[in-house]
């Protein structure tokens, strides 16, 4: 059995290590530069500067105005405050949202509860089987009282791509604002600049990326002003309040501007050892490959598939013992599985649904790493069962 103690770490959808060069750049901010940037004197106009630099060069990479960008806490408050804030804003003009049936709970959450504590309706959109949103169905959802649309970039336990920037100028035409969280394309994906996505509102989250947990932004497309989610003062013009988080912002533009300009998961590295991968899960009885057979419709770094007769309990576990860290569509909680809502929005049979295991690579992932995995799951697979 492989020591535990050098895991093979094969989930970098769930976060990845914190580049030592951001968190150089985070350090000043944990010891001198210590002051609130609300802070009308010299040392809280010292913090403001550095508030006001890191606003400027993340809104310079993105191409957008500096008050477009706002610094939050992470993926799900940037999901957050982009529904739950831009619904209550528009309401007056209509309470029917849509959303895809596969998003990130942090999405598909903030829908629900909108629908069953505040009179929305929701309409959740079907998925073909590879998990993917066609922009007719989009289309066919939309009515006169539709105010928002929110389809994910990438789905984080499939991998599948999304065609984010034709429903975004699809809502476009329409008058129907449209919001993606793009937390899995960071870092993936090519980026241009937060354009590319034809979306009002985009949500970032800087672990992601090599960046620290607890540092998030969110685009908001001028002139777009969601209520806020958190109310107690004035920050981030207020947008969000709460004292910012200077070293948790310093990380976060310094990891977009080293992992995301230049993404740190290269494709053309990534992709064969995924492929492999894919193909030895496809070898084995009962195993189903669930991520797109089309590596251009997913992530170059993700791949996930089922196994009949077993859980995704049972196989992180084992997995976990032979030292491999990976990821599963369950969920344990109150001692019950929860099957992937993703794969069952796929039309995947409910125990299938329930075994599901995903591999994402990173930028220190080796052959040597996935030949080790091909080697071994075929036995751990046979020996759940047994």
């Amino acid at each position: 059995m492989r020591s535990a103690s050098v895991p093979i770490y094969f989930d970098y959808n769930a976060t990845t290590p914190l580049d030592p060069v951001v968190r150089e750049a985070m350090l000043p901010f944990l010891g001198a530069n210590w002051g609130n940037p609300s802070s009308v004197h010299a040392v809280g106009r010292t913090a403001r500067a550095a508030l006001d630099d890191a606003r400027y060069r993340l809104s310079s990479l993105w191409r957008c105005k500096p008050s477009e960008v706002v610094f939050t806490g992470g993926g799900t408050e940037s999901n957050n405050l982009a529904i739950l804030g831009t619904a209550r804003r528009l309401r007056a003009r209509g309470r029917h949202l849509v959303c895809s049936a596969v998003e990130h709970p942090a999405v598909l959450h903030a829908f629900r509860f909108l629908k069953e504590n505040e009179g929305f309706d929701v309409t959740e959109l079907p998925v073909d089987s590879a998990g993917r949103v066609s922009i007719s169905g989009v289309e066919g959802a939309l009515r006169s009282d539709t105010t928002l649309v929110s389809v994910m970039a990438a789905n984080n336990e499939v991998g599948t791509l999304h065609p984010v920037a034709d429903i975004g100028r699809l809502c476009r035409e329409r008058g129907v604002i449209f919001h993606t969280d793009a937390v899995q394309a960071f870092g993936k994906l090519p980026f241009r600049d937060i354009h590319q996505f034809e979306a009002d509102l985009v949500s970032v989250c800087a672990h992601k990326f090599h960046g620290p947990k607890g540092a998030g932004a969110l685009f908001i497309r001028s002139p777009l002003q969601p209520l806020s989610t958190q109310i107690g003062g004035g920050h981030e013009n207020e947008r969000r309040a709460g004292t910012e988080n200077l070293a948790a912002i310093a990380g976060l533009v310094s990891a977009f501007e080293r992992c995301v300009i230049t993404p740190a998961f290269d494709a053309a590295t990534l992709l064969p050892l995924t492929q492999r991968l894919a193909a030895a899960a496809a070898g084995i009885p009962g195993v189903t490959v669930r991520s797109s057979s089309a590596d251009s419709d997913r992530l170059s770094n993700t791949v996930a598939f089922s196994v009949q007769g077993t859980d995704g309990i049972a196989l992180m576990a084992t997995l976990d013992l032979e030292g491999v860290c990976a990821s599963s569509g369950s969920a344990c909680s109150a001692g019950s599985l929860e099957p992937s809502h993703v794969l069952a929005a796929m039309g995947v049979p409910a125990a299938e649904a329930n075994a599901l295991v995903r591999f994402s690579l990173g930028r220190d992932s080796t052959r040597d790493e996935v030949d080790r995995v091909v080697a071994l799951l075929p036995r751990l697979i046979s020996r759940l069962r047994g």
